[in-house]
């Protein structure tokens, strides 16, 4: 997985799948585009993203999260609930804004 920090106004947390980043999905009207300049950042573990996740939360940070294991971190991390996701294509995606 990976996570990419964006720091501006307030913080904003990239997160995806590595095997989807750079692709496009589209359904109907809908696009879910993991471009590499927004999401591509530290390749990351499970464990470890869980425990960042869970830390820039407290900081009210917001997510972008693409990915089914990116997804699952989430979960864990408890920063989303099963209602919070969506799919494109197939690819579950969530998005938090605190």
């Amino acid at each position: 997985m990976k996570i990419k920090i964006h720091k501006t106004y307030r913080t904003v947390v990239a997160i995806c799948d590595s095997d989807i980043l750079g692709k496009c999905f589209e359904e109907g009207i809908e696009l879910l585009d993991i471009r590499e300049n927004f999401y591509n950042g530290e390749e990351i573990e499970e464990d470890r993203l869980v425990e960042q996740m869970i830390d820039l939360a407290k900081e009210d940070a917001t997510f972008n999260i693409a990915g089914s294991s990116s997804v699952q971190a989430a979960l864990k991390a408890g920063i989303i609930d099963k209602e919070g996701i969506k799919t494109i294509q197939g690819v579950p995606f969530a998005l938090v804004l605190i």
